[in-house]
């Protein structure tokens, strides 16, 4: 096991964590200023999204040819660039300016969005779903930090509001930049049971449990995505809360994403993949339950936490069902595809958002996750029992008694 690597990539998942906080709470607020229509405030958010889509796959093959480490750094570079950009946009009140700067931010997160495939290269088989959750571990620090740059930052000096803050993480982005350059080489251990180490990818993508695990990673990241990016144009735009407020329900999302990674890989060995993702996609009902009883600052802060609890099973549990579908060799373009899929759902449903939310309004935009989740839950029953998800649990009970 490559303790380095883990501990590189928990606190390079914590910088990360934080600037992607930072700007999908300032990024509808300052996208509400800067632009003429209300109904494109999350415009910057939404193609920031739409570039972590677009970037995917060449990341992916980006980083078969230099290697993790290099690409990682390349990553954080930039975001470095695309800060500056947004410093630009404010100084110059440029509304294209700044969507200019969400995009090249996106494609760091492209990157961002491969650390768990590093961390789970790292260690053996059976210690990939805690490897997965340990390095999720690092975006608590970040909802920290996050929330605490933008209450605080927004009153730094710099000539324009919040340019204090897009300072601060040009810091945090250049540290990130020179850990990974200490990022070791891993082996990948992640492997199908059999002789074949190199198909062609249609026969990887048609795996029914491929297809299950790409459909509960859409189905989360782009659910969390619609009504995370919503949320603080709701509460600070048009309910009136404070930066404050808003502010800290995103921190308690934020720790329900990445808290239950504490104990999500450690719940997938005892009880199997499939139970934890029906747990998150119950989760998921859940929050738009919640989120229905009203607006107030409890309704938000709850049905967020439910919110961010689901999407930390589905996800580490469709990341964890992904690396049972592939060999090493054939690792990238499985990854690829899947995280193409994962971010391409994440981009529309950001680009949904904020028309979603000034045509129709917070209660009817909150009823959307509904058929999905039913359709995630039948996809789960079909898949449950099949051959390579029970060759995994033995492996499991194998190698972590």
């Amino acid at each position: 096991m490559h303790q380095r690597n883990l501990i590189i990539l928990v606190v390079c998942q914590l910088i990360s964590a934080t600037g992607s906080i930072v700007i999908v709470t300032l990024g509808g607020i300052i996208g509400a200023t800067l632009s003429k229509n209300p109904a494109w405030s999350t415009l910057p958010v939404s193609m920031m999204v739409v570039a972590v889509a677009a970037t995917t796959i060449p990341a992916a093959m980006l980083m078969r040819r230099i290697g993790r480490s290099r690409g990682f750094a390349l990553a954080s570079m930039s975001s470095i660039a695309a800060l500056a950009l947004a410093i630009v946009a404010l100084y110059y009140n440029s509304f294209a300016i700044f969507i200019a700067a969400g995009m090249l931010f996106g494609v760091n997160m492209a990157f961002t969005q491969q650390y768990r495939y590093a961390a789970a290269e790292s260690v053996s088989p059976a210690y990939v779903p805690r490897a997965i959750s340990f390095v999720l571990l690092g975006s608590i620090g970040g909802a920290f930090l996050g929330p605490e740059l933008v209450a605080r930052g927004s009153h730094w000096p710099g000539g324009a509001p919040y340019v204090g803050v897009m300072f601060a993480l040009i810091g945090l982005y250049t540290l990130q930049a020179l850990l990974f350059t200490q990022l070791r080489s891993a082996v990948a251990t992640t492997s199908v049971d059999g002789p074949i180490a190199h198909r062609q990818l249609g026969g990887i993508v048609r795996q029914p449990v491929y297809i299950v695990a790409v459909l509960g990673g859409t189905a989360a990241y782009g659910l969390m995505t619609l009504l995370m990016t919503a949320t603080p144009l709701s509460m600070h735009v048009h309910d009136g809360f404070s930066i404050e407020q808003t502010g800290a329900v995103i921190r308690a999302h934020v720790l329900g994403m990445y808290l239950p990674s504490l104990v999500s890989g450690f719940l997938i060995e005892r009880f199997g993949v499939v139970r934890l993702m029906l747990s998150g996609a119950v989760l998921f009902c859940l929050t738009s339950v919640v989120a229905l009883q009203g607006q107030a600052i409890l309704h938000y802060t709850f049905a967020l936490v439910l919110l961010g609890v689901g999407w930390n099973f589905l996800y580490v549990g469709g990341t964890t069902m992904l690396t049972y579908t592939y060999s090493s060799g054939e690792r990238f373009r499985a990854q690829a595809v899947n995280e193409f899929l994962v971010f391409g759902s994440s981009a529309l449903a950001s680009l949904a958002a904020g028309a979603v939310l000034y045509f129709f309004g917070w209660q009817r935009l909150v009823w959307v996750p509904f058929p999905l989740i039913v359709l995630i839950v039948m996809a789960l029953v079909w898949v449950r029992k099949d051959p390579l998800l029970q060759r995994k649990r033995a492996i499991y009970a194998a190698e972590t008694t």
